[in-house]
């Protein structure tokens, strides 16, 4: 591992969407209510693992709430929306505002029970009180809604509202559109959203009171459904169980058997088995409001991808998955051997890419400063006596890998529980600043720091200034056995993800990107200049024939 190539490649690599995707149908199935009740918190997370459900919107107002959180964090797959709530619709069950907002609630301090007028709850609507509710109390609501749901569920992309909560007004879709943009979320319950993200509700496609009448309704408006196109359908999974037998509304009184249905309906056999003969794709809303844009290759280029891939299997490459952009679009993907589309993969050393840009967050923010010394950190994990070179080693240092070390460090985290201590405690024979050493535990020392000073893992820390910003979710990180992300190793993401990282680098930065790799077969074919470097210091450089071909990278690298 001492030894790296640097080159760059004829294409970009990573990325969602093959040709074939283009033309599907792709379907949203949307989950609404949890945290309204355990029954509907068991029956959301039922119909995502067994169902055909794929985004879930969470109420944080509600009772059963913290439940939800605990199922969400269980199932970071599930993507999550918060369900931003104004009303309290049930009879025998109220929801209050998290905020002080006496313009949003009726005499006893609940929410009104309905948006819209209703002949049984007459003056008791959200719209016949509008001339009293005030805007800077809902975006004080709404805000408090949206950060109490960020702080305890990572994977939240998006924003909807309970019974039309995001959008009853044109001054609050404004609210609410500004809002996601401010945290970095997506809005769907709104005017123009539709066309923004391009999609169509669907619903029933007839009677659908009873289980046989939804899934014969559901099948039928499926069939409808065009290629090329997508859509979002929603509804209401819950249990026919003592507790949902308690909830109604005036004109709404068998709610526990109807939502029972729905969650039959959404687990059931001939369902799935209607969307696979039909092609459709499942995805979810954070697909649909932030996927990369999708283009069909040319014939030149898939006769290209078709060679390559061939090359790959014979040589008998472990490749996971390959993905092309051209011109910021995914012109090809493909998944083989244990990748998967929808599933994160571990980045090994690529996770140090994410620890530095953590750091240089943490700078820009006034928290850290390249200068800053390493041992001011961790007084409490110093030897006796600490040495000068180890007492010189500053932020910068870690990044650069220039720590001193004659010798990789990295192998004390097999024998050692407390990493930062082991790290510290190691030998440094020469100045930081004086000799290169590839050193992943010298990254996982910035990521120590970075904890440090913000208080939050790195992954945490990434998710609103990153992660959630590119429509990254389902993020996980290996940690050390005192609970800190491993930094240089270990970070879980998708291989879209990876892809709309190296976009918005591009794109935001306007840089070149340089493929680090360690695979002669792999360098030799993607790459048409090359730099060879072996402890940090340039052995060859030029086109890939000659520099492959150069006695000392075969004497260093290739060995001979």
């Amino acid at each position: 591992m001492k030894n790296h190539f640097a080159g760059r490649s004829f294409v970009t690599v990573f990325l969602l969407g093959s040709a074939a995707s283009l033309y599907a149908q792709e379907l949203v199935v949307r989950i609404d209510d949890m945290g309204s009740s355990h029954s509907a918190n068991v029956a959301c997370i039922d119909t995502y693992r067994n169902g055909i459900a794929r985004s879930v919107e969470v109420m944080p107002v509600c009772a059963w709430f913290p439940e939800a959180v605990r199922m969400l964090r269980d199932n970071p797959g599930l993507d999550v929306g918060v369900h931003l709530t104004l009303t309290s619709e049930w009879e025998n069950v109220k929801w209050r505002p998290l905020t002080n907002c006496p313009s949003l609630v009726d005499k006893d301090g609940n929410f009104f029970p309905m948006m819209n007028a209703h002949k049984a709850y007459p003056g008791l609507s959200v719209k016949e009180n509008l001339s009293n509710i005030k805007l800077a109390e809902i975006e004080q609501e709404f805000r408090a809604q949206i950060e109490l749901t960020l702080r305890h569920i990572p994977q939240v992309t998006h924003l909807t509202g309970h019974m039309g909560a995001a959008g009853f007004t044109p001054e609050v879709t404004e609210l609410v559109k500004r809002l996601a943009e401010e945290y970095g979320l997506s809005s769907i319950d709104r005017a123009g959203a539709t066309e923004e993200y391009a999609f169509q509700y669907i619903g029933y496609d007839g009677p659908h009171t009873t289980l046989q009448e939804k899934k014969a309704s559901f099948i039928k408006s499926l069939e409808k459904l065009e290629k090329g196109r997508r859509y979002l359908f929603l509804d209401h999974p819950a249990y026919d169980d003592d507790e949902m037998s308690t909830v109604h509304h005036i004109g709404y009184e068998n709610v526990a058997a109807d939502r029972q249905g729905v969650t039959d309906m959404l687990n059931s056999p001939e369902v799935k088995d209607a969307i696979q003969k039909l092609g459709i794709k499942l995805i979810d809303i954070n697909a649909l409001t932030k996927q990369l844009p999708r283009t069909q290759a040319s014939k030149k280029f898939s006769k290209a991808a078709d060679k390559y891939l061939a090359a790959v299997e014979q040589s008998k490459q472990d490749l996971h998955s390959i993905m092309v952009l051209k011109d910021g679009q995914v012109v090809f993907e493909k998944w083989m051997g244990s990748g998967k589309e929808n599933e994160p993969h571990v980045l090994n050393s690529v996770s140090k890419t994410f620890t530095s840009a953590a750091v240089g967050l943490a700078i820009a923010e006034g928290k850290l400063n390249l200068t800053d010394k390493v041992i001011s950190f961790f007084p409490d994990k110093l030897p006796a006596k600490v040495s000068e070179n180890l007492s010189k080693l500053t932020v910068r240092h870690l990044l650069t890998m220039n720590t001193g070390h004659e010798k990789d460090p990295s192998k004390l985290r097999n024998t050692e529980k407390d990493w930062e201590q082991a790290f510290l405690h190691s030998d440094f024979p020469r100045q930081p600043g004086t000799i290169f050493c590839y050193n992943s535990l010298a990254t996982y020392m910035l990521s120590a720091i970075v904890q440090k000073v913000t208080g939050q893992k790195l992954s945490e820390y990434l998710y609103p200034r990153l992660f959630r910003p590119l429509g990254i979710n389902n993020v996980r990180w290996q940690e050390s056995p005192t609970g800190i992300n491993a930094g240089g190793w270990g970070l879980y993401l998708k291989t879209e993800d990876l892809a709309k990282t190296i976009r918005f680098i591009r794109d935001e930065f306007d840089m070149t990107i340089l493929l680090i790799e360690h695979d002669m077969n792999f360098v030799s074919d993607l790459c048409d200049e090359l730099t060879v470097l072996s402890f940090g210091t340039v052995l060859s450089q030029g086109d890939t024939k000659t520099v492959l071909q150069d006695p000392k990278v075969i004497k260093a690298y290739i060995g001979g």
